[in-house]
């Protein structure tokens, strides 16, 4: 099984070559996006490739290990949602070191874990700033998907808030604000306790 998955790996970074985008990459490198190596694959065919090789726990357990952005974008693509822990996406979610990977890592793979609300309220208060914009995002669908907070959880919410949306890290105030609209959406009640939020930093943000 393990000579397969390195079969199927080395055939993986093989294939970037194909797709390598050079501007991309550059790209990406001037907007702080750091890697060993970047392709500058797009998106859509990262997602190609993952349809092609399915969900594959031992696969994408060897393509995050790799500081290769395909690769962990990939990871995240036929990772089985089956197969998290508590304790593996704790690793992951400390290894994020570009808002690009938060998004993707939150979108495509942590929306859909059953314990994803718990981590999200977390992961907020995280003294990390690629965590913190993972858990926005992630709470920003979750809320969109129907997740109603408990009483509990949406005082967490609105107190963690105020700290994100006066956040330096533009990534951060971003995925904030996006959650904290999502929020609003689910119900008048829910708009009238975000509106003193934003009342009480009106002329701050």
């Amino acid at each position: 099984m393990e000579e397969i998955t390195h079969e199927k790996l080395k055939k993986i970074k093989q294939s970037f070559r194909l797709y390598m985008s050079g501007p991309t990459a550059h790209s990406m490198g001037q907007k702080g996006v750091s890697y060993k190596i970047n392709w500058g694959v797009p998106l859509p065919e990262l997602q190609k490739m993952a349809v092609e090789y399915g969900k594959d726990e031992a696969l994408a357990l060897a393509l995050w290990q790799e500081n290769i952005r395909e690769c962990k974008i990939l990871a995240t693509l036929i990772m089985p949602v089956k197969s998290l822990t508590d304790e593996l996406l704790e690793a992951w979610g400390e290894q994020v070191n570009s808002q690009e990977m938060a998004e993707l890592l939150a979108f495509n793979l942590l929306q859909y874990w059953e314990r994803s609300p718990q981590l999200a309220y977390k992961w907020m208060v995280a003294d990390n700033e690629m965590m913190q914009i993972m858990a926005y995002q992630l709470l920003a669908r979750l809320f969109v998907n129907g997740h109603i907070p408990t009483d509990a959880d949406a005082q967490e919410y609105l107190s963690s808030i105020v700290a994100a949306l006066k956040c330096k890290h533009v990534g951060v105030r971003h995925a904030a604000t996006n959650s904290l609209y999502r929020f609003m959406d689910l119900g008048e009640d829910y708009q009238e306790r975000a509106d003193i939020i934003l009342q009480r930093l009106d002329g701050i943000l």
